[in-house]
């Protein structure tokens, strides 16, 4: 679709498309947030599962069209993979640069953070980094793989999500009566987002063949960030009002849902074996770089703009392997 419109044709549908994303986003985020307050749900939960599903939803509908519409697996592994590079390096650079500039010093982080929230956060990194290294060492992806990583999802958000409950207290009154409203807008914006999707991957892909890119790099770079605009968003916006442990579980969850249900989703519905070696093993290491930095940044319990620069700097290394490795 959309190959007759040619190069710029299709650079104007990829842009209008990811405006479109940002804000079919944050509508559906902006709602989903209402939600978790009135029905209770506690801050770990709406922050490492619900929110970061809100901001996973565009990946996630990529992905989808990608494997099952479009039968561009690579596209939807270097999207999932390509997203978490994003999310440590921009997105989380972003925000310690911010936090950094509030404080003008170093932030602590650790401290305003409880037990459990600290747990959920290493979880998820670990589940980042070792699935990646376990599809390395397996060679291959298949229908199996992808059934074993959404089970590791459906078991920790069940998990999670009834501790959240229990420990939430809800919202009563003006703003309970509104729940249907909220639901309605939240339903409105996951449509914006599936369909702003399904014109991101038709007009990303028609560019790389024009320009002799291959869909892996194009999947991992240009598609990756686009679908992490919705996390950007709300992490920045939580680091301005001094939330970056909300931030922290927004990116961290967004990570743990890229590396499981994101990417076992695809591979559920497509039929294909995809080789990882050697196809995919740049991306693979770095993304299990880029989560091993993260987790020595949280061990040190403080951050800097030192980290935040370090974060982007590798982000923007990433983007001269890709466009300058991957090429056809």
């Amino acid at each position: 679709m959309f190959e007759e419109l040619g190069f710029l044709g299709n650079t104007v549908i990829l842009i209008a498309s990811l405006l479109a994303l940002d804000r079919t986003s944050d509508l559906t985020i902006t709602n989903s947030v209402r939600i978790a307050d009135i029905t209770g749900f506690g801050k770990t939960a709406t922050g490492f599962i619900m929110v970061a599903f809100c901001t996973s939803l565009s990946a996630l509908s990529v992905s989808i069209f990608s494997a099952v519409g479009l039968e561009t697996v690579d596209v939807a592994i270097g999207n999932a993979l390509g997203s978490n590079i994003v999310n440590i390096c921009l997105v989380l650079g972003i925000c310690f640069f911010l936090a950094a500039l509030k404080k003008l010093d170093y932030v602590k982080f650790i401290p305003s953070m409880t037990k459990e929230e600290i747990g959920s956060l290493y979880f998820g990194l670990f589940i980042a980094s070792i699935i990646p290294l376990a599809l390395i060492y397996i060679g291959y992806a298949s229908r199996f793989i992808g059934l074993a990583l959404l089970a590791i999802f459906a078991i920790y958000t069940i998990w999670l999500s009834k501790k959240g409950i229990a420990k939430g207290e809800g919202t009563l009154g003006k703003e309970h009566q509104k729940i249907n409203r909220y639901m309605f807008l939240t339903f409105l914006g996951a449509v914006g987002v599936v369909v702003s999707s399904f014109f991101i991957i038709n007009s990303a892909s028609n560019i790389a063949s024009s320009m002799g890119i291959s869909a892996l790099s194009m999947g991992s770079t240009v598609v990756a960030f686009g679908t992490s605009l919705p996390v950007l968003v709300v992490s920045v916006g939580a680091v301005r009002k001094g939330h970056l442990d909300l931030a922290l579980g927004n990116i961290v969850g967004t990570c743990f849902m890229n590396t499981t249900c994101i990417l076992g989703i695809p591979l559920l519905a497509s039929s294909l074996r995809v080789e990882i070696v050697p196809t995919f093993s740049n991306l693979v290491m770095f993304s299990v770089i880029t989560s091993l930095f993260f987790w020595y940044f949280l061990s040190s319990e403080k951050i800097s703009w030192r980290e935040g620069a370090v974060l982007v700097f590798m982000y923007f290394l990433f983007l001269t392997i890709s466009f300058g490795g991957y090429k056809s």
